[in-house]
């Protein structure tokens, strides 16, 4: 079950779980949308791979114990902003091509 991570990794911008603006990678690491589109260019920090909108929990049980207050968000805040001459340098190597492909 994904964590539902409260803030973006990068600039530390809150991420309630409703929120559309919420991008997480394979690794379900969370960071908000102007970071992915501005500053990582859809390219992990990490791994080098992308980013999926994160799917939002529903607040209403449309099943038995399947809602967000039954399986509530993490309480931890990971903030780690990118290092931004690292991250343009793995841009140059592999943001061309597709993250099906990287």
């Amino acid at each position: 079950m994904l964590e539902l991570r409260p803030i973006c990794e990068n600039c530390a911008a809150d991420l309630p779980p409703a929120s559309v603006d919420a991008r997480i990678c394979s690794y379900e690491c969370t960071f908000c949308h102007d970071c992915v589109d501005g500053i990582l260019e859809n390219v992990y920090p990490n791994c080098g791979g992308g980013f999926v909108p994160r799917p939002i929990r529903p607040v209403q049980a449309w099943r038995e114990g399947v809602t967000l207050s039954a399986n509530p968000p993490v309480g931890k805040r990971n903030h780690h902003p990118v290092a931004r001459d690292d991250q343009r340098g793995l841009i140059a190597r592999v943001g061309r091509i597709a993250p099906e492909n990287r």
